[in-house]
């Protein structure tokens, strides 16, 4: 079978190995598409924390249940499932937060992942693909990560809602925060972006940092108030840092976006305003069967935002223009037959 490795930054390559050769307790799947994520384009450009290389990306998937054993699955079925994998030891699983656990192996960035025709997968991390397609499924990951940073957060109607970065994470947050029934404000330098979250995403007020004074600007929409929730998807450190000037008194800033450096900010403004701070990591089964409920019942369609596709043995000479800005790729995905 064909697979992709990222060898080092800047470098993939196609190669091929003998089928996956399926153990007790896992499934054999066929990979039908591949989302491209946040996590995908930091490991190619060697910024993307706790990683090693080569290894074989993909993390975001759907796929074709192909053999196995696991119960209440059959051949055809079509499946996604959670890729964090939790020891169910650690404090962390004692509690039920599988999505943090002290030993946790996320495939695709600990591990090798699903940028392959095959895999063979634990079966105890699937999920039934409750009649979405593959389009849908493969995008129910980073969904799920979008809604746990917006219960995280414990968004509600009474809640504006400042969204920094307004990539894929970002958009699932927009919605999310949307269906809670918050005003909703997306900020990013890419003004395609910014029209897509107005037009499409109902965002309540968009801000373009790169030719607005964000703080008038946030002043301005919230007659003083500043945002009651600051919500980062950018993964950029001088943007997190600014973030902590726009909590509203009494506000929450939550930072989905991951970056490898420290952050920096006023303890006496901080503490005047009692904010709270607090990070999101990957999502947990209840976020996952969230998002399937809404892709079913029509709160969310995430194909509107699939703007990039790729055959496989193609991906490799696509993937640099889907990390150029000026291509507005929202939402990429690889697909396989």
């Amino acid at each position: 079978m064909k697979y992709i490795v990222c060898e080092k930054p800047h470098q993939f390559e196609l190669k091929e190995k003998a089928m996956p050769v399926r153990k007790d307790g896992e499934v054999l799947l066929k990979i039908k598409k591949i989302g491209i994520c946040g996590t995908d384009i930091h490991a190619f450009g060697g910024t993307q924390p706790y990683f090693e290389y080569p290894r074989i990306l993909g993390h975001e998937l759907a796929a074709e249940y192909i053999e196995g054993e696991a119960e209440g699955y059959k051949p055809g079925d079509k499946v996604t499932f959670i890729p964090y994998f939790h020891c169910g030891e650690c404090v962390a699983c004692r509690n039920g937060l599988t999505n943090c656990c002290a030993k946790i192996k996320v495939f695709g960035v600990h591990i090798d992942g699903g940028m392959a025709e095959y895999i063979s997968f634990p079966e105890q991390y699937l999920l039934h693909g409750e009649g979405l397609d593959y389009d849908q499924l493969a995008l129910v990951e980073p969904l799920a990560i979008a809604a746990h940073g917006v219960r995280r957060a414990a968004v509600n109607a009474k809640d504006t809602v400042l969204v920094m970065g307004a990539g894929p994470i970002g958009i699932g947050l927009i919605q999310f925060a949307k269906i809670a029934g918050a005003k909703v404000i997306a900020m990013d330098i890419n003004e395609y972006r910014l029209r897509f979250c107005k037009e499409e995403l109902h965002a309540d007020a968009t801000i373009n940092p790169a030719n607005e004074d964000v703080t008038a600007r946030l002043m301005e929409i919230t007659n003083g108030d500043m945002p009651t929730v600051v919500i980062d998807a950018t993964g950029n450190r001088n943007v997190m840092n600014s973030a902590f000037n726009y909590i509203a008194h009494g506000g929450r800033f939550v930072l989905v976006g991951l970056q490898k450096g420290e952050l920096s900010f006023s303890h006496p403004d901080f503490h005047k305003r009692e904010s709270t701070l607090m990070s999101s990591r990957n999502a947990t089964k209840e976020d996952f069967l969230y998002v399937i409920e809404c892709l079913k019942n029509g709160k969310i369609d995430p194909k509107k935002y699939i703007t990039h596709r790729a055959p496989f043995t193609e991906m490799i000479t696509e993937f640099e223009k889907w990390i150029d800005p000026k291509n507005n790729v929202i939402k990429a995905l690889i697909e396989l037959d």
